[in-house]
């Protein structure tokens, strides 16, 4: 899923990542979130018995492990990717950051109590969801952080993030493959928000339709067979982690 957004934001992007492989720079807060959303996942799916210590204890655990299975690969810190500091002290705070939203969620967890939804056919539980299906002529997955049980029986989509960068179009996405693989009815969809410990504003997903978001697939697919790879410079490249093999880059 997270293709089509790339190659929207940057088909050059997408051609150096995917088809040239070329090697990325680490980055602490990738370590961050997925570290995080590990963390919650098991949260979750043990039916929030675990306190925010515990949890916290979890993130500590896996970014620790990430943070050096990348420290081996990539040992001169200056390569890592940063948000304005030298790597050593963007690893440290992004400890220390991830710990605190770790703690901050189980916390809005407890006040707020979202109810889970559960799949009725297998009992699943809406956590971190694996869908995969046809969208447009292409095979299109996607991986769910949460389903909610909403008043008017419907389900909504949440994505779990823990910086700033927000997709709407994943967001349909993954309303269009939950209506589509799980037969459920989706009419919202949500971020929560790490950095403020609580929730977006709904995005209304009623209007949103198989055809459309299939028809932003295929556009890539074609574009991708046909070697169309345009470079599309601008402030993202500050955050792309192959522009270390892009002559085109800015920043």
């Amino acid at each position: 899923m997270s293709q089509a957004d790339q190659y929207g934001k940057c088909p050059h992007q997408y051609e150096l990542q995917r088809l040239r492989k070329v090697t990325p720079r680490p980055a602490a807060w990738s370590h961050q979130g997925t570290a995080f959303h590990a963390a919650i996942e098991t949260y979750e799916e043990g039916g929030r018995r675990l306190t925010a210590d515990q949890v916290a204890d979890l993130f500590r655990a896996d970014y620790t492990r990430l943070i050096n299975v990348s420290l081996k690969e990539e040992s001169n810190l200056d390569r890592w990717m940063t948000a304005g500091t030298d790597g050593q002290s963007d690893i440290e705070a992004r400890y220390v950051l991830g710990m605190d939203q770790t703690r901050a969620y189980v916390r809005w967890a407890e006040e707020h109590k979202p109810s889970l939804w559960k799949d009725p056919v297998t009992g699943k539980l809406g956590i971190e969801r694996h869908l995969t299906a046809d969208l447009g002529g292409v095979t299109v997955q996607g991986y769910v952080d949460q389903l909610l049980d909403q008043p008017d029986r419907s389900v909504r989509v949440r994505d779990l993030k823990t910086g700033s960068t927000k997709s709407k179009f994943q967001l349909q996405t993954y309303a269009v493959l939950v209506r589509k693989v799980l037969g459920a009815e989706v009419n919202s969809a949500d971020w929560y928000m790490a950095k403020t410990g609580g929730l977006s504003r709904p995005v209304d997903v009623t209007q949103v339709t198989e055809e459309a978001v299939g028809d932003r697939f295929r556009e890539m697919d074609q574009g991708v067979k046909a070697g169309n790879f345009p470079a599309q410079p601008g402030f993202h490249c500050r955050f792309c982690d192959v522009s270390h093999a892009c002559s085109f880059r800015r920043g």
